[in-house]
């Protein structure tokens, strides 16, 4: 990238370079010397501990001070009103921040029809301290009977299959790891709710892709970005604590209208997200950016005749 800049190599003919920041962003703006969109899900301030004191505060410190600085004049994009308002209270200017929520993939035509004896709850997520699999493992030991179907990989798989152990619910927790599209949204389809305890999100792709299904989420409102993606009491419940997630989890199985109601209108609204709509509206912001930089090249070129 840092070739390009002086107009050698592939990166030479890049119009526009889409920054990321999952805590910290890649600086790629002062390498490729082109017009530069951050693309930042949410702030990372409550998960930062988990790398331990030290880094915890310097990585906050390059999220909350370095990046807001280095950025001032950069476009934002974010995917739900309360990641934009976490933006907004570290500094960025309104008038540079975009919001555009994920999109989403069509259910497969065809999916596999699984055993739907008794009643199960189901995660779909990266196994990583801050997404609190272990909270749905709460649910799973105070509710009997009920099943926790724990969908996706990550480095903190073991520490789980032991808390799950610990629990005394090992026979009640299905570990499926990674699984094909189909299987995904069959597990889906077969869950009475999508429980989604993460401590940070910044919009719940998920809850969406559950959502298709009729299947309404519970997770917690602190988490942000979630206060988005489900609409309280109308698509599925935001919770303040583990008691709260447990109790409303229990009062959700027990209530099959309320259930039925909340998963009918969290259907509906996911069909308003797709993956063509979140491309294109991206794709405006990118035209604009590399318009402007070549408006700018334009005035400039003319300027020294």
């Amino acid at each position: 990238m840092a070739l390009g800049r002086v107009g050698v190599g592939t990166f030479s003919k890049v119009d526009v370079v889409v920054d990321t920041q999952n805590g910290i962003p890649f600086f790629g703006k002062f390498f490729s010397g082109k017009p530069t969109i951050l693309l930042t899900h949410h702030c990372h301030r409550e998960q930062w501990p988990v790398v331990g004191p030290v880094l915890a505060r310097v990585g906050w410190f390059i999220e909350s001070r370095v990046a807001p600085r280095a950025y001032r004049n950069n476009p934002y994009v974010t995917v739900s009103e309360p990641s934009a308002q976490e933006l907004l209270d570290l500094g960025v200017d309104k008038q540079r921040l975009h919001i555009v929520r994920n999109g989403l993939d069509p259910v497969p035509a065809h999916i596999p029809s699984l055993d739907s004896e008794g009643q199960h709850v189901v995660t779909l997520s990266r196994l990583v301290p801050h997404k609190q699999i272990e909270h749905a493992m709460d649910v799973v030991a105070a509710l009997d009977g009920v099943v926790l179907d724990v969908v996706g990989s990550g480095w903190w798989h073991e520490q789980l299959v032991d808390y799950a152990r610990t629990l005394g619910v090992s026979d009640r927790v299905i570990f499926h790891g990674q699984v094909a599209e189909d299987h995904k949204h069959a597990l889906l389809e077969r869950a009475d709710i999508h429980l989604m305890p993460s401590r940070k999100e910044g919009w719940g792709l998920a809850v969406m892709e559950a959502a298709q299904h009729g299947v309404p989420t519970i997770g917690y409102r602190s988490s942000g970005g979630l206060r988005d993606s489900i609409k309280d009491g109308e698509t599925g419940v935001l919770v303040e604590t583990k008691a709260q997630l447990i109790a409303a989890t229990r009062n959700l199985l027990i209530d099959a209208s309320l259930r039925s109601s909340l998963g009918t209108n969290a259907r509906l609204r996911a069909q308003n997200y797709s993956w063509e709509t979140a491309g294109a509206q991206f794709e405006q912001l990118l035209l604009e950016l590399a318009g402007s930089d070549l408006a700018g090249s334009d005035q400039q070129t003319q300027g020294q005749h």
